[in-house]
């Protein structure tokens, strides 16, 4: 059974996963309350899925990019679980979990996701037997993902009114709807659980948020 919990931004996931169903999932837009609403989300979660803490095997956490706040705030709660029940923890890049939500193309994929002070994180990705990133990411404005699109492009991810505004007029440009752009806590715990089955897990000591620099290169 494992527990999913991704802070990335001012979005926050919680999923339940039991390596066939998703047996709980739940995701909110949150003002940076995410102190507050972490904890009863998860009690509610495990509530739904009929266990409580003591019953998870792993917990997958989504590590960024994203907030400096939020994911510290997730990662202090994930690193509490399992130190207390003594289970794995396994981190995912955050831009992994939009990326493997989209569906097979011949196009490449950028994945983004906001990062403050009109940043986004930006993460290129390519087809093969799913979508592997082609470079560490980067820090990027509206106008320089925009400028980043010079060939026929997925982009999904945390995309506003503004952002799909500017993109839809790069005819190189292939925005994904709003429901496939979502960083769903569930597919956040399908990849968690892959690495759990392969025996793999992260030292919770060293788990600490993925940041990018403005001076991140793709490729």
């Amino acid at each position: 059974m494992l527990l999913a919990v991704d802070t990335s931004t001012r979005r926050i996931g919680v999923a339940v996963f039991d390596g066939v169903q998703v047996l709980a999932e739940s995701t909110w837009a949150s003002p940076f309350h995410h102190t507050m609403e972490l904890a009863p989300a998860v009690v509610s979660s495990l509530r739904y899925a009929g266990i409580t803490a003591a019953d998870l095997t792993a917990i997958g956490a989504a590590i960024g990019p994203g907030s400096y706040t939020a994911l510290r705030t997730g990662l202090a709660f994930i690193k509490g679980l399992v130190l207390a029940h003594e289970i794995p923890v396994l981190g995912v890049h955050s831009l992994d979990i939009t990326a493997a939500s989209q569906p097979p193309m011949s196009i490449p994929v950028i994945a983004v996701l906001e990062a403050g002070r009109r940043r986004m994180a930006a993460r290129t990705y390519t087809w093969e037997e799913g979508w592997r990133p082609a470079g560490s990411g980067r820090l990027v404005t509206l106008e320089e993902l925009d400028h980043m699109v010079r060939a026929p492009t997925w982009i999904c991810g945390e995309l506003d009114g503004t952002a799909r505004e500017v993109l839809a007029r790069n005819p190189d440009a292939k925005l994904a709807q709003p429901s496939q752009s979502l960083r769903r806590p569930s597919v956040l715990a399908e990849l968690a659980w892959k690495r759990w089955l392969k025996g793999e897990a992260d030292d919770p000591a060293l788990l600490s948020p993925v940041y990018l620099s403005t001076a991140g290169v793709e490729g």
